[in-house]
């Protein structure tokens, strides 16, 4: 009997808890004849006794899982009769994964196969049927019934239900109105894998933020994950326009799309309305039908790192695509203040200061020259200017700026510095670190209309480890602070993302060209340092400033000389005069001849060239630009040597 009851578990169609009186039959019957073998003759009555206790436990025990058994007879036969009735694919297995038996569709169908384990009969539509039966099943035995969709393209509808312990039914349907996609962010989803069906308290249990929503918008279930993120409690649960703004189209829109089927597994970017916090949701919706009606299921992914590496990357190629464009604006337009400048310089030759148009060309002349310092904050912004860096203590040159400082500012301000003790020692170049304080002081100035205070502040900062604010990463280090703190009206916060780009200014039109900040970010920038605001309205503006310490100070030997001034005198010979701009070209050419010299003109190099190639011809000097279209100056020079 215990061979036949052994033989009996080869079968795997067979469910091993029926076969389990015949086992404890046989074991005890062996047990009985190994007893009364025993070669010592002491030990038989003692191994009869305890034979007959094996054999009467063996009874007791078969006795009672042949009466389960035939308690259970009704559900397997419920069971079968399930099996065989289903008008589609179905299949029956136990709660281990293990095939039972299948109906006649199932056979017939030639996306299954029939295998020992339920996994194999899925291989043919699922690419991890493992982990699909391991999770079905798991909720089946749970919940009493799990429904999935598995598959790519045509999709299969799995419902699990069981009937029984350790029965379970599985039928498979297609699932052409289950628009489901993946309940998992977009960058761990697997196509083909499972997705379980929406059923009450499942989101509870899963671990990943997720969200059920109407098509209206209203949240019908957030699990805990959710609502940690959104800073809700699960009785009190807003609608979703509530929590989120769209970045781009209104959220109404974008979940009706979701309803319909369209942009499903397409993650958007929202930001998160949670107080006091800059919170970006990366929200993926799918799609689940419950009663015949759509609802959708949302998975949260925390974007806010995502949306500030994106916010630098624009950040940096806007101030690139700005940079390029100031340098060459200001390449062309200082050819033309040079034209006016130089044409106004000459009606100056012939105009003394009693003449009555001597103001007005002074006028000019001054404006000119405001107008090329534009053009140096321009080029400074771009980072095009040349620098000329050298060791500089914070404390001298705040000394020496004070007087300027003070004329600029006005009587109703006051300005107070204060350097924390110790070396405070830089490398920059020093009209521009100059130019840098100069403008945040005018623009603390300005943002004081009643009066006030203006701080500027500097002392030895250090850092163990990177500091990263406003999407910069200050390394770690020694740095020399400078702050310039004002309590003026404050910049809007809507215009602290803004402040630094050029033209854009929080005064009134007429009262600023919008590039002395920029102008100051793009020195400091090119100097090797930070700079960041911090401003609240009707409270005040804090600029920080931070440059690389420079512990020992170059000293640099300067020789003093005995300069005397040059008095321009008449010449003579024959000058090459090389401009593509014509206006540059004419001033040049008349102040040329105004001093005696004889001015041939060319408009690029390629027409220089053809002009030397008069033998006859004895050319003096060579006058020529730089940068021009076609051959350059340096190269057509070389040449024509």
């Amino acid at each position: 009997m215990g061979g036949a009851g052994i033989g009996l578990f080869s079968n795997i169609n067979q469910p091993v808890e029926e076969h389990r009186p015949f086992l404890y039959l046989g074991l005890s019957g062996i047990a009985l004849i190994l007893a009364l073998f025993l070669p010592v003759p002491g030990m038989i009555a003692l191994s009869l006794g305890s034979a007959s206790g094996l054999l009467a436990l063996a009874c007791i025990l078969a006795v009672q899982q042949l009466w389960l058994r035939l308690r259970r007879l009704p559900a397997h036969a419920s069971v079968t009769q399930a099996l065989h009735a289903a008008p589609l694919p179905a299949l029956l297995s136990d709660e281990f994964g293990r095939f039972v038996s299948s109906n006649a569709a199932f056979r017939s169908d030639p996306n299954f196969r029939e295998d020992k384990y339920i996994a194999g009969c899925l291989s043919q539509i699922a690419a991890s049927p493992e982990s699909i039966v391991e999770r079905l099943t798991a909720h089946a035995v749970d919940a009493g019934e799990a429904e999935g969709v598995i598959g790519v393209g045509a999709r299969t509808k799995v419902t699990v239900t069981e009937l029984s312990p350790g029965r379970l039914l599985w039928t498979f349907a297609p699932a052409p109105e289950v628009s489901v996609e993946a309940l998992h962010p977009v960058d761990d989803t697997d196509p083909d894998e499972c997705t379980i069906l929406s059923k009450p308290g499942l989101l509870e249990a899963l671990p990943v933020p997720m969200l059920k929503i109407a098509q209206d918008g209203a949240l019908l279930e957030a699990n805990a994950q959710a609502r940690a993120i959104l800073s809700i409690d699960d009785d009190d649960l807003p609608p979703l326009f509530e929590l989120v703004e769209g970045m781009g189209r209104p959220i109404a829109d974008w979940l009706a799309d979701a309803a319909e089927g369209r942009g499903l597994l397409k993650p958007e970017i929202v930001r998160a309305v949670v107080p006091g916090q800059e919170l970006y949701l990366q929200i993926a919706l799918g799609r689940v039908v419950e009663d015949d009606t759509p609802v959708l299921i949302g998975i949260l992914n925390d974007a806010t790192e995502l949306k500030t590496l994106e916010a630098q990357f624009v950040q940096s190629q806007k101030m690139q695509a700005i940079g390029q464009l100031a340098g060459g604006v200001a390449h062309d337009f200082n050819n033309l203040l040079t034209a006016i400048s130089g044409h106004c310089d000459l009606l100056l030759l012939r105009h003394d200061a009693g003449d009555p148009d001597y103001a007005d060309l002074i006028q000019i002349a001054q404006n000119a020259n405001r107008a090329a310092s534009l053009v140096g904050q321009l080029l400074a912004f771009s980072r095009k200017q040349n620098l000329k860096p050298q060791s500089l203590d914070i404390r001298d040159t705040m000394s020496d700026l004070a007087h300027l400082l003070n004329r600029l500012i006005g009587e109703k301000i006051s300005l107070e510095v204060s350097h924390a003790p110790g070396a405070q020692t830089i490398r920059a170049d020093r009209r521009q670190l100059e130019q840098v304080i100069v403008n945040l002081v005018v623009n603390a100035r300005d943002a004081m209309p009643d009066g006030g205070t203006i701080s500027v502040i500097s002392d030895l900062q250090s850092f163990d480890e990177d500091l990263e604010r406003d999407r910069a990463r200050v390394p770690a280090g020694d740095y020399v602070r400078i702050r310039v703190l004002d309590a003026g009206v404050g910049i809007p916060q809507d215009g602290i993302s803004k402040i630094f780009e050029p033209f854009y200014s929080t005064k009134k039109t007429g009262e600023g060209t919008g590039l002395g900040l920029s102008t100051a970010y793009g020195i400091v920038k090119q100097t090797g340092g930070y700079i960041f605001v911090d401003s609240r309205v009707d409270e005040g503006t804090l600029f920080t400033l931070y440059f690389p310490f420079c512990p020992q100070p170059v000293e640099v030997a300067c020789v003093e000389k005995d300069l005397k001034p040059v008095t321009p005198s008449a010449g003579d010979g024959i000058v090459l005069l090389v401009e593509d701009e014509a206006p540059v070209r004419a001033f040049a050419s008349r102040a040329l001849q105004l001093r005696g010299y004889t001015v041939i003109e060319a408009e690029d190099a390629e027409e220089a060239l053809s002009i030397l190639e008069d033998d006859a011809l004895q050319i003096d000097l060579f006058l020529s630009d730089v940068v021009m279209p076609g051959m350059d100056g340096p190269t057509w020079v070389r040449q024509a040597h």
